[in-house]
């Protein structure tokens, strides 16, 4: 592979797609290819991504194996289902980003219980930060690697929130409680009534609520890795009126005996040198408006001891750390460069 990354972008058009172009316009070492979708196939970028000015004039290109050959990178950025017909049709030596939820989970039956079709198998997961039994964390499997499934956005908040005293020993993760409060664009482009306008701005809409969110098997075998004999998550997510972003509000019960200077100095010790995964100060909250556009993960965590429960709030923006962004991360690992590059610690403010 030459020092430029020629990056191809399946799935162009959609708000992940966006995202992936956005960041890929920005490093240092990518370069952008071809940029494909399906029903928007020839049409201008500038059409459906009219913030991303330098490939505003760019045609998008249908989703074959001809147009996607030749790229050093392809990214999936296809609905849930779509991958794994498009990802065996590219040669093994090519590096590919399944944005989609595909190639995620270990186990067939939990894919076939909570997605409805046939398990198109799973690759390598692309979060770096995950904590393993044993000490190690997932960016140390990521080297080399050429396909790679990019873990789901609310998935990636509750897994960084609460897996340090998961691996710490400090919780029960067997009476996980997690509570979300999410960004519009996380329920993707489709038109549906109640993601308009009309239905959302002043309004909090719950869904998926009572273990029917297809994220809780991920979450399941995350903390699984991070070391839980026995993983319980009830997990509910509400719509909130903001674009994008996630608040992650997580709490599991106290293992006795376990102090708050040991619950905080876990968080700490877990997430020191991270460069995209910070503890803030004691006292200060993550707030969505914090992450806005950054590759950033915000973490707080408190002793309830009223509840006898830890309680963790985490804040992305489910678009970037969430979603292209340690999709990023992640091609960096894999291709030995820089794990930083092309990627802003930095958020928008106000």
């Amino acid at each position: 592979m030459s020092s430029t990354i020629r990056v191809a972008v399946a799935g162009a058009s959609g708000y992940a797609g966006g995202e992936m172009l956005r960041l890929l316009a920005a490093h240092p070492l990518a370069e952008v290819g071809a940029l494909t979708a399906h029903t928007s196939a020839g049409s201008l970028l500038g059409a459906h991504q009219p913030h991303l000015r330098s490939l505003a004039d760019r045609v998008i290109e249908p989703t074959t194996p001809e147009v996607l050959a030749g790229h050093d990178v392809v990214v999936l950025a296809l609905p849930h289902g779509a991958s794994g017909e498009v990802a065996v049709q590219l040669p093994d030596e090519t590096l590919v980003l399944d944005l989609g939820a595909d190639h995620r989970l270990t186990d067939p039956r939990a894919w076939e219980k909570f997605y409805g079709s046939a398990h198109a198998g799973s690759w390598p997961y692309g979060l770096p930060e995950l904590l393993l039994a044993g000490g190690a964390r997932q960016r140390d499997k990521l080297a080399g690697v050429r396909r790679i499934a990019v873990p789901g956005c609310n998935v990636t908040a509750v897994t960084l929130g609460v897996q340090p005293g998961v691996a710490a020993g400090l919780v029960d993760p067997a009476g996980i409680v997690a509570v979300l409060a999410n960004g519009y664009s996380g329920a993707g482009k489709s038109l549906k009534p109640h993601l308009l306008a009309a239905e959302g701005l002043g309004s909090a809409q719950p869904y998926a609520v009572g273990g029917t969110h297809r994220h809780i098997p991920e979450i399941i075998q995350n903390l699984t890795s991070a070391g839980a004999p026995e993983v319980r998550v009830s997990f509910t997510p509400t719509l909130v009126p903001m674009s994008r972003g996630i608040l992650a509000t997580v709490s599991a019960p106290l293992l006795g005996g376990t102090s708050a200077e040991q619950v905080r100095e876990a968080w700490l010790s877990a997430y020191d040198g991270e460069p995209f995964v910070q503890v803030l100060p004691e006292g200060q909250w993550p707030s969505t408006a914090m992450t806005l556009g950054a590759n950033t993960a915000l973490v707080q965590v408190a002793v309830d001891e009223a509840a006898g429960r830890v309680v963790t709030v985490t804040a992305i923006d489910n678009l970037v750390k969430g979603t292209a962004g340690q999709a990023i991360q992640s091609m960096n690992l894999a291709l030995g460069i820089d794990e930083t590059a092309g990627l802003g610690t930095e958020g928008v403010a106000p």
